[in-house]
C-alpha cells in the first residue's frame, strides 16, 4: 500500500502564479503554473534546468494530486483559472487524477511538452502545446512519438479532446527550415514560431533583450518574404519581462 501510494506522487518543482502565459497560443492568459521535476531530454539552450537536471532532484517536493489543486486554489483564490502543465516535460508523469480532480473544482489545464512521451490523459486536457524541438537543441527529431502524442489527444471518449497546437523556438535557419517541414507535415495544427532566448539560463536579469529582439525581427523578415502566412510568429513575452527568473 506505501509503495502504490508512493507511485501516485509527483515530483514538483515549482507551483507559482497567477502569472500570464508567456508564449504559444494562450500568451497573455492569466494562469498558475505547476512544474514537474524530470526531463528524457537535454536541450542545449534549456532555461529551466532545475526542473531537469537529477542533481536537482532535492529541491523536487514529491506532492499528491490532492495537495497540488490545494496549492493551486490557494494561489487563484478559488478562482478557477487555467493551469497550465509544464516542466521539465510533464508527460512523464501520472496526472489524470489531477485533471480529473481539478475539473470537477471548474479549473482547465493546458500542457506544454515536446511530444516525446504519450499519455491517455492527454484526450483529457483543454490545450495540448506539443513543442517538438528544432536542430539547435541537440535533440533527435522522432515523428513517430509525436505520432503517438497526436494519436492519444484524440482517443478520449466523450468529449471533443483538447486543442492541439505547435510550438517552434527558432534560433537560426537551420531551425527554420525545420519548422517548415514541421507545418508540411501537419497543416491543419496551427504553429506558432518564437525566437528564442540564448541568454545562458543562470544569469536572472541580464539577458541580451537587443539579441533576442533582432533575432524576433529577423523570424518575422523570414516570413513574410517566404510569404508563410498561416504560421504565427511570437515573442517569448515572460523572458522580455522578467529574464530568466523563476516563478513569475
Amino acid at each position: 500500500m506505501k509503495q502504490a501510494a508512493a507511485a501516485r506522487l509527483i515530483p514538483i518543482s515549482e507551483i507559482f502564479g497567477p502569472t500570464i502565459q508567456g508564449e504559444g497560443a494562450l500568451i497573455g492568459r492569466p494562469t498558475v503554473f505547476v512544474r514537474t521535476g524530470g526531463c528524457d531530454y537535454r536541450c542545449s539552450w534549456c532555461d529551466t534546468l532545475y526542473a531537469v537536471l537529477p542533481q536537482y532532484r532535492d529541491e523536487w517536493q514529491p506532492m499528491s494530486s490532492e495537495a497540488i489543486l490545494t496549492r493551486v486554489q490557494h494561489l487563484s483564490g478559488g478562482h478557477p483559472l487555467l493551469v497550465t502543465l509544464s516542466g521539465g516535460n510533464p508527460a512523464m508523469q501520472p496526472l489524470a487524477p489531477l485533471l480529473e480532480q481539478g475539473h470537477a473544482q471548474g479549473y482547465t489545464f493546458a500542457l506544454e511538452t515536446q511530444g516525446s512521451i504519450a499519455q491517455p490523459w492527454f484526450a483529457d486536457l483543454e490545450v495540448l502545446t506539443l513543442s517538438p524541438k528544432p536542430p539547435s537543441s541537440g535533440q533527435e527529431m522522432r515523428w513517430e512519438r509525436l505520432e503517438r502524442c497526436l494519436t492519444a489527444a484524440c482517443a478520449g471518449s466523450g468529449n471533443a479532446g483538447p486543442q492541439i497546437c505547435l510550438k517552434i523556438v527558432v534560433f537560426d535557419e537551420a531551425d527554420y527550415t525545420y519548422a517548415r517541414e514541421v507545418a508540411a507535415r501537419y497543416p491543419e495544427l496551427p504553429l506558432y514560431l518564437q525566437a528564442g532566448n540564448h541568454t545562458p539560463p543562470h544569469l536572472a536579469q541580464e539577458i541580451d533583450t537587443a539579441g533576442i529582439l533582432s533575432r524576433l525581427q529577423w523570424l518575422m523578415e523570414r516570413v513574410m518574404a517566404d510569404q508563410w502566412y498561416e504560421v504565427r510568429v511570437l515573442p517569448q513575452l515572460h523572458t522580455l519581462l522578467w529574464g530568466n527568473r523563476r516563478g513569475v
